[in-house]
């Protein structure tokens, strides 16, 4: 018979106590021992370790070095009598988590989560039970405001070159505009193609996270799909994604690349391609340029594949709820062409009617095309379109780590190079304002003035803001525009837009 001592360790047995009374004696000194020092967690079995348990687990970081991350188990279970632990790592990006074995789990460090504890009741009616401190940890996340308010200034516009440490400044004088409620948003995250000039600590491959998700049930909380083949491709899914579930037994969900409609074998596929007609995304072709090719697509009108795109990008985008009503949305496909067709690389979608002026809902560069260029392609196609419509348009809040980093990426060289474009007429100093960079560029003066905030380039001078460009971001945004190879042609935009106020139109 064993007994547990107040510290939590196991203390000597007994066994041999009646034969020795100096054993007896001993075993008690030792009780006393085990119960007056610092306990010491006995030795753990992989049977023990249950969801909701944190503890460290091993993994391998962007640099190939081992790491042992706080985790969180998710989930058990036990194939071939082995057992799988499913981890989410703590303050890391939820695409990272796994199924690993016990071997990678840090069993001495072992966290339990505590019980809850019952609420008293009031009147004879139950109190709101609290959740486990375990579960509601908070989580740390970068924050950095898309659009942080400015103070108030005179509308002035001069600008003039300022000598500074012995280095010439250029300085563009501009107008902040109002004042806007700001928005948390995590940014610690790699980008997609994040070298403009910014004065900004170098990303890693770890994410934080973006919002709370502590109301999520523990079946969204899991990736769902080992794999998915999409033509020429096989894709990791990152988050959950509600197809059905008979499928998320599979190894591997066959999807057909043109009408993104899924099958539970190679052999449904097969046999699925000879009966589609489709070689490239239904709808209209509204850009073609080289082999790079936009179509819209409305939501009404093809509800099949925009609740097919939603499904697979569901896979990659873990910030936004799926809706099967595709009616209210545009979606705008990109694709690359060759002889078998147009294949797909990357989307987004947009509301018809947005009263908060979003020009993009969801958008999504899929992961072998991503680091590429093509995510900001999308975004300034997104931009174009709004500057044919002759509005300024946001992003729909919140974004996620890599969408926020490409779209600060992208306003960032988008107003830099309006900025250095200026030139001095008749000796004067170039002059812009707010206002007028927003209407260039179709950008929200909002998201305008947020920029010029994160690249630091607002300053206080002889009673006026200006706006003062280092050689350092001047440098820096040249080398980051040289690497930019992928833009949009205008000329090759054959886009009307529709009055979407007229529900005869839908």
């Amino acid at each position: 018979m064993r007994r547990r001592g107040a510290g939590g360790e196991q203390a000597g047995s007994d066994v041999g106590a009646g034969k020795r009374a100096e054993g007896g004696s001993a075993g008690a000194a030792t009780r006393k021992r085990c119960a007056a020092g610092p306990g010491l967690r006995p030795r753990m079995a992989e049977g023990e370790v249950s969801e909701g348990c944190r503890l460290p687990v091993l993994r391998r970081n962007q640099d190939n070095e081992d790491e042992w991350p706080l985790a969180e188990i998710l989930s058990v279970k036990d194939i071939s009598g082995r057992k799988l632990f499913y981890v989410h790592y703590i303050d890391f990006n939820k695409r990272l988590d796994e199924w690993v074995t016990h071997d990678r789990l840090d069993l001495k460090k072992i966290q339990f989560p505590k019980k809850e504890a019952k609420t008293p009741t009031k009147n004879g009616l139950p109190g709101s039970r609290p959740g486990s401190p375990e579960r509601d940890v908070k989580r740390k996340a970068d924050v950095v405001s898309p659009a942080t308010p400015v103070p108030a200034t005179p509308d002035t516009s001069q600008a003039s070159v300022f000598p500074q440490n012995g280095s010439a400044r250029r300085a563009v004088a501009a107008q902040p505009g109002r004042k806007r409620k700001s928005n948390c948003l995590g940014t610690d995250e790699d980008s997609q193609d994040s070298s403009d000039g910014a004065p900004a600590a170098a990303p890693r491959m770890t994410g934080s996270l973006v919002s709370d998700r502590s109301h999520d049930d523990i079946v969204t909380r899991m990736k769902n799909i080992e794999c998915i083949e999409l033509g020429r491709h096989r894709l990791k899914p990152w988050y959950f994604a509600p197809y059905p579930h008979e499928l998320t037994a599979l190894p591997v969900l066959y999807l057909c690349e043109f009408c993104l409609k899924y099958g539970r074998s190679l052999r449904c596929l097969q046999r699925h391609l000879t009966k589609c007609d489709l070689r490239h995304p239904p709808g209209n072709e509204i850009y073609r340029k080289g082999t790079i090719s936009f179509f819209e697509i409305d939501g009404r009108k093809n509800k099949s594949y925009s609740q097919n795109l939603c499904l697979l990008a569901k896979c990659f985008l873990d910030h936004k709820t799926l809706y099967y009503d595709t009616d209210p949305f545009l979606f705008y496909v990109m694709t690359e062409y060759d002889c078998k067709g147009f294949h797909i690389v990357g989307y987004f979608s947009k509301e018809k009617e947005s009263t908060e002026d979003y020009n993009v809902a969801c958008i999504l560069t899929l992961p072998p095309y991503q680091r590429r260029g093509y995510g900001k392609l999308l975004i300034e196609f997104s931009y174009e379109l709004s500057k044919v419509e002759g509005k300024t348009g946001t992003p729909e809040k919140p974004l996620s780590d890599l969408g926020l980093l490409s779209y600060r990426s992208y306003w960032s060289q988008t107003i830099l190079e309006i900025l250095m474009g200026l030139k001095a007429e008749g000796g004067e100093r170039p002059q812009i304002t707010i206002n007028e960079i927003s209407e260039i560029t179709s950008i929200k003066k909002e998201d305008v003035i947020s920029t010029l905030q994160y690249l630091n380039l607002i300053n206080y001078y002889k009673g006026q803001y200006i706006l003062t460009l280092s050689e350092d971001i001047v440098e820096g945004h040249e080398r980051a525009m040289l690497k930019r190879v992928l833009r949009i042609d205008a000329k090759c935009l054959h886009f009307t837009p529709k009055d979407w106020s007229k529900r005869g139109k839908w």
